[in-house]
């Protein structure tokens, strides 16, 4: 069998995606990292990006997250984000429009918000 992490993807209203994975990759203020089982224990800061997962059946999981923090011991790894949804969860038309609105409003917030839905869309 090959080595797994226990991942646990919860934003602050549900729990998103929970699971065995072989390597995570998210985005953090000290930029992308990678974790896989036996990584060295880590604490860090969630930047807006998409969340990739692969699952010890060998799937890919995609999520959008914005903002949190993500933690790892022992073997388990939790990302405890602000937002979150999984990829297949996003309207891409509707991202797209609401890329549109927020750069028409000059709103760079929900603008960051939208491109990384649709990164998040064309990553699964």
């Amino acid at each position: 069998m090959a080595a797994e992490l226990h991942v646990e993807l919860v934003a602050a209203d549900r729990s998103v995606w929970s699971g065995e994975a072989t390597l995570v990759i998210a985005r953090t203020t000290s930029g992308d990292i990678g974790v896989m089982p036996g990584h060295q224990p880590l604490l860090g800061v969630l930047e807006s990006g998409p969340v990739t997962i692969r699952t010890s059946e060998g799937a890919t999981v995609v999520a959008a997250v914005h903002g949190g923090f993500i933690s790892f011991a022992d073997d388990k790894l939790s990302l405890l984000a602000e937002i979150a949804e999984l990829a297949d969860e996003i309207d891409a038309q509707r991202a797209e429009r609401a890329l549109e609105r927020a750069k028409s409003d000059e709103d760079a917030a929900a603008e960051r918000r939208a491109e990384v839905r649709l990164r998040a869309v064309s990553v699964r």
